[in-house]
């Protein structure tokens, strides 16, 4: 990465919070360490905690240490960013405590980038409290964190917010999956690749696989799980951006518009599940008591909290239809649970076979390529070919074996930069690429609260499946009618 000279101004709201403890801290260390932080950058970090001067830099110090590989830290590193920081304690709700912000940022004409790392229910409060002191101007940048609202209702509602004291161009709203590199990676892979770009419709996919799986199970967050969903959580957060990056159409540019304005083409393109559609195009599950890394585990409606009449879902397997004429009859198959056999984010492009297969007729299963785009745990691309077995006694008999590209293996690379890396700098750069526009977040939501409202009218609870396998018979049944089956291999 090129050094930065790019100086700013970071406010941090919820300093204090999961999201920054875990992950922010960890990716401003990392821009540190690679020297994209000028140093006459500032962070100012706001939480409601009273502490001694002090403390804040030395609790985050620990945290650093306890959570980055020794191989990876650097105490110098630390202190360097500890150094660009100081603490407030501060009431978001309190408006005469902005005033802090405004003699804060007296004598700087360097951009202002808030991060707003709390619920989303006062980033209206913060916004307004931001103006009222006077430190929102033309190159004032605000980063939100996605999922933005309960449904289309309470989104719209949240962007009201924040368009009173924001324009869309300063607002950087961040689904952590789009800082992935592999994600990032499709963009290139699609449209740089003529190998890929001419195949890439209904004339040479047959479908298309998408699972997002998660082996834990809520992590003592059932209250906020219960009212979510795996539906609200996943699907309409993470799930559908990744259909939209496969699915879209070459944008004229690399700009932020010309990329957002074909995802919002897919959302809108997206074929609405009707009630008569449900029963072969949704299945929605719940998981019961089983066995996790060996060690047995409880089921949703027996976690901590739990209410035991919940019928919220933890898994859901969606055959999702594009209506344009790129996909037509191109079925996307997408999956997502917690409580799976593995933690493991994928993408499959399955092509057709050959018009005409001369081999073994037994190995006519064989005959289709697969492109396997994985996200998680270990970021790379293959794509499945088949070749001539080796050996005299062979004959013309096929194998399938792989054309692999493991990141970190090919670019000789000791670690891939987090997600939240990533976006931490395009914030810094001030470019939107990876961030999601409002339209789309509405189109989204709009898809998705359909099919809740449906499901929900229908009265039908979630199907059960033990903790520790790959969801519902009935997902499975979903992908046979169809004369297909997920793709398990490996994982």
């Amino acid at each position: 990465m090129e050094i930065n000279n790019t100086v700013f101004d970071l406010v941090l709201f919820g300093a204090l919070g999961d999201l920054a403890q875990r992950k922010l801290w960890p990716a401003l260390y990392q821009l540190e360490r690679a020297g994209l932080l000028a140093a006459e950058s500032r962070i100012l970090a706001l939480a409601r905690e009273e502490m001694e001067p002090g403390a804040f830099a030395t609790r985050t110090a620990k945290r650093l240490e306890a959570q980055l590989d020794a191989s990876d830290l650097d105490r110098n590193t630390v202190q360097a960013l500890l150094g660009k920081v100081e603490y407030q304690a501060f009431d978001f709700s309190e408006a005469e405590r902005y005033s802090v912000l405004k003699q804060w940022r007296e004598q700087r004409s360097v951009p202002l980038i808030v991060y707003m790392a709390t619920q989303p229910s006062i980033y209206g409060l913060i916004g307004e409290g931001l103006h009222e002191a006077q430190c929102i101007v033309a190159d004032t940048r605000v980063v939100v964190e996605k999922p933005i609202g309960h449904d289309l209702r309470s989104s719209r509602e949240i962007n009201d917010q924040l368009a009173r004291y924001f324009n869309e161009s300063q607002i950087f709203r961040i689904d952590h999956y789009l800082g992935k590199e592999t994600v990032q990676n499709l963009i290139a892979l699609r449209f740089a690749n003529n190998l890929f770009a001419a195949q890439w419709n209904q004339n040479h996919i047959s479908h298309v696989e998408i699972t997002v799986a998660e082996r834990v199970g809520i992590e003592g967050r059932w209250g906020y799980f219960d009212e979510a969903g795996q539906m609200r959580d996943m699907v309409q957060n993470h799930l559908l951006q990744l259909l939209c990056l496969i699915a879209m159409d070459p944008p004229s540019d690399l700009s932020a518009d010309s990329i957002r304005d074909e995802k919002v083409k897919i959302l809108k393109t997206l074929r609405a599940i009707t009630p008569d559609l449900m029963a072969t195009h949704l299945v929605r599950g719940q998981y019961t008591a089983g066995t996790s890394d060996g060690n047995p585990v409880p089921g949703y409606l027996e976690e901590e909290g739990a209410v035991r009449e919940s019928c919220t879902e933890t898994f859901v397997a969606i055959k999702a239809e594009i209506e344009n004429w790129r996909w037509v009859g191109v079925p996307f198959y997408l999956r997502t649970g917690k409580r799976l056999p593995e933690k493991v984010s994928q993408i499959i492009i399955h092509f057709k076979p050959a018009p005409h297969y001369i081999f073994d007729p037994d190995q006519k299963h064989l005959a289709h390529n697969k492109l396997i785009i994985r996200l998680q745990p270990d970021e790379g691309i293959s794509l499945e070919v088949l070749t001539k077995d080796q050996g005299l006694d062979k004959g013309m008999r096929l194998r399938q074996g792989p054309l692999q590209l493991n990141f970190s293996k090919a670019f000789d690379t000791a670690r891939i930069p987090d997600a939240y890396e990533r976006l931490l700098w395009e914030v810094i750069k001030g470019n939107q690429y990876l961030f999601v526009r409002r339209d789309e977040v509405e189109f989204a939501w709009r898809w998705v609260d359909r099919l809740i409202a449906d499901w929900e009218s229908s009265g039908e609870a979630p199907r059960r499946y033990v903790a520790g396998t790959w969801g519902p018979v009935a997902s499975i049944a979903m992908m046979a009618r169809d004369g297909r089956s997920w793709y398990e291999e490996d994982v």
